[in-house]
């Protein structure tokens, strides 16, 4: 029988810029009464991951452009914010008052580009972005644990998102290093030996929202999760198995 163990690492601190998320990591571990086992898998929210980077952006120092004010006229926005959706975006799909739906450039169909500024010191003054590369980030996060423990272990960092016809947000993988992020199944045969053509699971999407459900969503503190008997077989992946080609979007 297959079982699948999430364990909280509460009581990481305030995450500054620069500071080794390695090290704050293995404090939680050793607070939680936890070691590190090959295979296991560190699922880490996005906002320490962005906060050690650097990525908080004071919005005094941003000068929006006409168009940032003419979206955030639409949207009753902060045009500051919408400035900063516009750097970080491809292209903005939709826009309506309270809501801006834009294509991040790292291909994400996403609400404000993934700027946040819940749980950020600094309030309203202070927008966090998400990380410049966030499956180059997982691979760092990866390699030097690896180094400090010489234990194989992957890596997952997630956000949260809304999904199209559906309320709420659920985690979603946005980096991996270790992990498969996509599973195909297609080949292979159900129990009535039918073959499977279209089925592929969402693995670490899957597991982003099982880790997100033991991190909580607002003021928590939990922001890592160890997890212990995922059974994909591991490998390198990359977070873009999972975002679908325009050319096959059929919601644009």
């Amino acid at each position: 029988m297959r079982e699948l163990r999430l364990v909280a690492l509460p009581g990481i601190p305030e995450v500054t810029p620069g500071a080794s998320l390695v090290n704050l990591l293995l404090a939680a571990l050793t607070s939680a009464n936890q070691t590190l086992q090959a295979g296991d898998i560190l699922v880490l929210a996005q906002k320490i991951v962005s906060k050690a980077e650097g990525r908080a952006v004071a919005l005094a120092s941003v000068t929006p452009s006409p168009r940032a004010h003419q979206i955030a006229a639409e949207a009753n926005k902060d045009p500051r914010l919408v400035e900063l959706m516009l750097r970080e975006s491809h292209a903005v799909l939709r826009v309506k008052p309270g809501i801006i739906i834009t294509e991040h450039r790292l291909g994400f169909v996403m609400a404000n580009a993934g700027i946040d500024q819940s749980n950020v010191p600094g309030g309203d003054d202070t927008a966090l972005l998400l990380p410049q590369d966030p499956d180059a980030s997982a691979r760092a996060l990866r390699g030097e644990l690896g180094n400090k423990t010489d234990v194989d272990i992957g890596v997952l960092i997630i956000d949260s998102f809304g999904r199209a016809w559906r309320h709420g947000v659920t985690g979603i993988a946005i980096g991996v290093a270790g992990l498969p992020a996509l599973v195909d199944l297609r080949g292979g045969k159900d129990r009535e030996g039918r073959v499977l053509k279209v089925t592929q699971v969402a693995a670490a999407d899957e597991l982003a929202a099982a880790a997100s459900l033991v991190m909580g969503q607002a003021d928590d503190g939990v922001p890592a999760v160890l997890v212990r008997g995922f059974h994909y077989a591991r490998r390198e992946s990359s977070v873009q198995e999972l975002i679908r080609p325009e050319v096959e979007d059929l919601f644009r």
